[in-house]
């Protein structure tokens, strides 16, 4: 007989099972960080954003989507299908305040009523360094092994990514998500969790003009433009428009997921693309 398990989440609650969980759903990107810590989900579901019927590929990292099920997206979320699947555990994300996104309060509610449910806060406020840590903490009390390997990797390539951001004459990064032929949502660098990580390696982002909007500016391209940036990190999420030719055909772009998966893998990765980038931009 196994041991009781016990975690508690960002909420503070204290979340348990008669014995660790092995067989698991969770949130899309969540689901993607688990499984670079070697923890296999059964299946994941996305959020209001997302297709209902198709997930994401930008939001899943390296997991397998042919090797999970998806049960679906924000109120289309099959809950029946969910619970049928006979999870042990539910993982999911919060913005803040303890509300589960991704899921309607209704059916979170029910959920929660059957089966265990882990909330990890990503919301502003939150580090990219806390953020991650907090599931790889869940990770390893899922059984997952140390990982020092990804961990140098990551410290690598943020040093890396320091040194090339560096200097007298630093390219200017926006980040952005197309919303269309005449509007663009530019983002706020320190609401984002990834971008004042990158912020706080030097990377000069550039902040849109302060007005509505917590996470976003939502502006024309002809004033996006006139922010004069080097290179564009553009949103590359299945909900995102497109961005074509909208800043011009010789802007430098990297694409950019605002929902990265929290693993040190997938974060090394995108320091040494913006690396790469960087210097390939630089005067």
């Amino acid at each position: 007989m196994g041991q009781d398990w016990e975690f508690t989440d960002d909420r503070d609650q204290l979340v348990r099972a008669p014995r660790r969980p092995a067989r698991l759903v969770a949130y899309l990107p969540t689901a993607a960080a688990l499984h670079d810590h070697g923890i296999r989900p059964a299946g994941v579901f996305g959020s209001a954003h997302d297709d209902p019927a198709v997930p994401d590929p930008a939001k899943s990292g390296r997991l397998p989507l042919e090797d999970v099920t998806y049960f679906g997206a924000g109120s289309a979320l099959d809950l029946d299908a969910l619970l049928a699947a006979r999870p042990e555990l539910v993982v999911a994300l919060t913005y803040g305040g303890g509300q589960v996104y991704g899921i309607d309060p209704e059916a979170a509610k029910h959920l929660e009523e059957r089966v265990p449910l882990a909330v990890l806060d990503v919301g502003r406020g939150r580090s990219l360094a806390g953020i991650r840590s907090r599931l790889t903490a869940l990770a390893r009390s899922l059984g997952a092994p140390e990982q020092s390997d990804a961990e140098a990797e990551l410290d690598a390539a943020e040093r890396r990514l320091s040194g090339v951001a560096a200097g007298v004459v630093r390219p200017r990064v926006l980040a952005l998500s197309p919303a269309g032929p005449d509007s663009v949502h530019l983002a706020r660098p320190y609401a984002w969790p990834d971008l004042a990580a990158l912020a706080g390696l030097g990377v000069a982002l550039v902040d849109p003009a302060s007005g509505q909007g917590t996470n976003w500016s939502t502006t024309g391209w002809a004033e996006a433009a006139a922010l004069e940036p080097d290179l564009v990190l553009t949103d590359v999420r299945s909900n995102a428009a497109r961005l074509g030719d909208a800043l011009g055909p010789t802007m430098r772009t990297l694409p950019w997921n605002p929902e990265l998966p929290p693993s040190a893998r997938e974060h090394a990765r995108f320091c040494t693309a913006l690396a790469d980038a960087l210097e390939d931009v630089r005067p």
